[in-house]
């Protein structure tokens, strides 16, 4: 090779070599860059996350979190008794077992979820009293406050609880003595010959079932007195071996005539039956009329005026599937012998001892245990306001309290 041509290739890939060596530095700059940038932003980054972290851990003391089908969804809650959960322990089995406050912000489904709970376990971790849970379904004030309260008095907060389901907005104004002290619960709005207004009994009836002690439920309106003591009401019930819900086969078109053939196949008209929306169940049927949903179903949609869910769910439901455990009957007293979409009124002139008496004990002999009783029934209604004051009369001499 001649010398110049030495030269040209010398020239030629010493070019290359600088060309080369600034691409080099140019990428080792440009690394250097995006480093120092990366740094810069990841320091950034996890202050934000701290701060975000020590805000959200505030606001999940401050807040509660609804689930619903879709996902969490926070909702923002008010708590004031947070402090005083952190010192009580509200995860201990007493708060467990029987909610101090009534007030809560679940839905219709959650509570009712929640109160289907049945333990698995039979014996129980601590003395278990039974209770009963009395549950008032009620437009607004309750016009015989002054009587029931006489009914409880000095009877153990351990023996009974109380329950009042009222219209939204309404707030029961007595005095924290009262044994309906704090005693109402969410409500909604009801409608009369409505699924709503059966919508609330089972609403009453799952957040009885919240305490486990509560062991029979009877259902009572405004209008509703006992006609007999506390002590007699309380052994009656929780001594039965059955619960009291009435349920018949009624041919006309007021029985029969309100089923609907879409109810098929899981109801038949040999199934169908009606009976008074007065009853008093047992913590086992209180359980399965909660958790059930498929034959609620069936009456929302198709038992629609002039079908009234109230008449019919109830007696059907319990006939089908709890046949054995219902004395098939009411213990609260309605005079029917009028006629007509609603009970007979009783008014201050109807109210004397032979009436009361004629309640308590008229002669019939009623199914008990396998046997019978004199006693039908523990309550009566319909009593209009105007009666508070010849009851209170009567109460010691004939109704015991």
């Amino acid at each position: 090779m001649s010398r110049g041509s030495r030269d040209d290739l010398n020239c030629k890939y010493g070019a290359v070599s600088v060309k080369d060596s600034s691409v080099g530095l140019f990428r080792l700059i440009v690394f250097l860059i995006i480093f120092v940038v990366g740094v810069v932003i990841g320091l950034l980054s996890s202050s934000h996350v701290d701060r975000l972290l020590q805000l959200e851990k505030q606001q999940f003391y401050g807040n509660q979190t609804a689930w619903h089908e879709s996902g969490y969804i926070n909702v923002t809650v008010s708590c004031p008794d947070i402090p005083k959960c952190e010192k009580e322990d509200c995860l201990s089995m007493k708060s467990f077992l029987a909610p101090k406050n009534l007030t809560h912000r679940m839905t219709d489904k959650e509570l009712f979820w929640r109160a289907s709970l049945v333990p698995f376990k039979v014996e129980y971790p601590y003395v278990r009293k039974p209770k009963v849970a009395f549950m008032f379904l009620t437009r607004g004030p309750l016009p015989f406050l002054p009587l029931w309260e006489r009914f409880f008095y000095a009877q153990s907060r351990e023996l009974y609880s109380i329950y009042v389901h009222a219209l939204p907005g309404f707030e029961l104004n007595v005095t924290d003595t009262s044994a309906f002290y704090k005693r109402q619960i969410p409500s909604q709005k009801v409608k009369w010959g409505t699924v709503s207004l059966f919508d609330a009994e089972r609403r009453l009836l799952a957040n009885a079932l919240l305490d486990f002690s509560n062991e029979r439920f009877i259902l009572l309106s405004e209008s509703c007195i006992p006609v007999y003591n506390f002590p007699t009401v309380y052994k009656y019930l929780t001594e039965s071996q059955h619960s009291f819900v009435q349920s018949y086969d009624d041919p006309s078109r007021y029985g029969r005539g309100r089923y609907s053939r879409y109810m098929l196949p899981d109801i038949h008209l040999r199934d169908w039956r009606k009976g008074s929306q007065w009853f008093e169940l047992s913590r086992n049927l209180a359980v399965g009329i909660v958790s059930d949903t498929k034959y609620y179903t069936l009456f929302k949609k198709y038992c629609l005026p002039a079908c009234y869910p109230d008449e019919h769910y109830l007696p059907t439901y319990i006939q089908k599937f709890y046949g054995p455990f219902n004395s098939n009957r009411t213990v609260t007293y309605v005079d029917w012998s009028q006629g007509g979409p609603h009970p007979a009124a009783f008014t201050a002139e109807n109210i004397t001892e032979d009436f009361i008496q004629y309640i308590r004990n008229n002669g019939t002999l009623c199914p008990y245990n396998f046997d019978e009783t004199p006693i039908c029934y523990l309550f009566a209604r319909k009593f209009a306001p105007t009666a508070l004051k010849p009851l209170l009369n009567l109460g010691m001499t004939v109704m015991g309290f």
